[in-house]
């Protein structure tokens, strides 16, 4: 078992910033459960350093990526060798890797060059523009027997929330999103490197809530109303085509805006299941500790590299870059993001962050499943747009849905009571 800080424990350090904004903001109770805490004293936990309990993967998340998915799951450890490290002016940081190529223990090397002020982006020594092999990872796709990746592991992360709770973070690392077309252009924003992720919330070794992250947000739902997978216990989750943001359901996914204007699609294609291949550790809000994954003692092969912030992708191209190119929507490429541990893993309300638009900073936790829209992979119909069904005669309920479906009154209402 080894420990390793994750930063400075000072005032203002990122972590003691996002501990302050889940006291101040987050419901610290879930009806007449215990408390949740972000740094439970000693006292109130239920792990040791390093433990990962057998129920985190009886109950983890499989994913059905999508049956045309240009950009599959990769290795971190693969994916940095293609890299070297640059300041957020441009200049080469040559002193770290090795001839000119990263490897994935350098990370940790790079981390405290990646402050606020100046960040560090991982950048390309090839032309990501041509996908090469390393961007598209074509070769991992999950096995059709048991949806093991083998050359590609999942990162699961295990925080210990007091009394009880346990949040067991499982990561996805691709090595490409393909950003969303609008009205038929596209893609736009695109980014090298992806990290998405899920949240399963147990307590007392029962799991509660799964979260899964979409665009910046993503959606809470009761772990008891999710698909399971094949007569297990494992939640289903499918993956986004290119963007790989995570949805419950199948179909046609508006996003951001009224009337589909941003959509993501999903379907059930190749079967994913992380369980079988994953790195593993535990965190309490300033150290990390290596935990046995899949596979023993691989979490030290690996080293340090989660206390690496800076990107994981190259800098948004400059305009006069070729590959780049600009639309009312956004620009084609963007910054890489940032690794796991930016993702506000000390939180209490399930949801990573709110958007912008979220000024009540609400997390609705759905009792029933959104479904996607679309006339193909549209498998049922649970949310607000359910009531559409009750309207006789169908030339009405037809009149009426093109009106508000996908509009308004359903966003409108998804928003506020999920």
């Amino acid at each position: 078992m080894v420990s390793i800080a994750a930063g400075p424990a000072s005032l203002l350090s990122e972590e003691d910033e996002a501990h302050l904004s889940n006291v101040l903001r987050s419901a610290t109770r879930f009806k007449n459960l215990p408390q949740l805490k972000s740094r439970p004293p000693p006292s109130e936990r239920t792990l040791k350093d390093g433990e990962i309990p057998s129920y985190v993967t009886e109950y983890s998340p499989v994913v059905h990526l999508y049956s045309e998915e240009r950009y599959l799951p990769y290795d971190i450890a693969g994916f940095v060798k293609h890299f070297h490290g640059e300041y957020e002016n441009g200049t080469r940081i040559n002193h770290i890797g090795k001839k000119g190529h990263l490897r994935i223990e350098d990370l940790e090397k790079l981390a405290p060059l990646s402050t606020k002020e100046s960040k560090v982006y991982l950048t390309s020594n090839e032309d990501f523009d041509t996908d090469p092999e390393w961007l598209t990872g074509l070769a991992n796709m999950p096995s059709y027997y048991n949806g093991e990746i083998k050359n590609a592991p999942a990162t699961l992360i295990v925080v210990d929330k007091g009394n009880g709770w346990i949040d067991a973070y499982w990561f996805y690392f691709y090595s490409f999103n393909l950003g969303p077309f609008v009205m038929g252009f596209g893609p736009f924003g695109d980014h090298v490197g992806d990290w998405e992720h899920s949240l399963v919330r147990f307590y007392n070794g029962e799991p509660v809530i799964v979260w899964m992250s979409a665009h910046g947000g993503g959606g809470a739902y009761f772990y008891k109303n999710l698909e399971k997978w094949a007569g297990t216990k494992h939640p289903v989750i499918f993956s986004a085509r290119g963007t790989h943001a995570n949805y419950p359901s199948t179909g046609q996914h508006a996003h951001d805006t009224p009337y589909s204007i941003l959509s993501d699609f999903t379907d059930r294609g190749p079967l994913w299941n992380p369980s079988l291949n994953y790195l593993a550790y535990t965190y309490d809000g300033v150290e990390v500790t290596y935990a046995n994954g899949s596979r023993p003692f691989r979490e030290a092969q690996y080293g340090n590299w989660l206390l690496y912030k800076g990107t994981w992708g190259d800098k948004k191209l400059v305009p006069e870059d070729p590959r780049q190119h600009w639309s009312p929507f956004e620009w084609k490429y963007l910054d890489g993001p940032a690794g796991p541990l930016t993702k506000n893993l000390e939180r209490i309300s399930p949801c990573q962050r709110h958007k912008w638009w979220n000024f009540w900073n609400g997390c609705n936790v759905r009792k029933y499943i959104k479904y996607g829209d679309g006339f193909f992979d549209k498998e049922g119909d649970n949310s607000c747009g359910s009531l559409y069904n009750m309207i006789r005669p169908g030339i009405l309920k037809t009149t009426i849905e093109t009106i508000t479906w996908g509009g308004w009154f359903c966003w409108i209402m998804d928003l506020i009571f999920g």
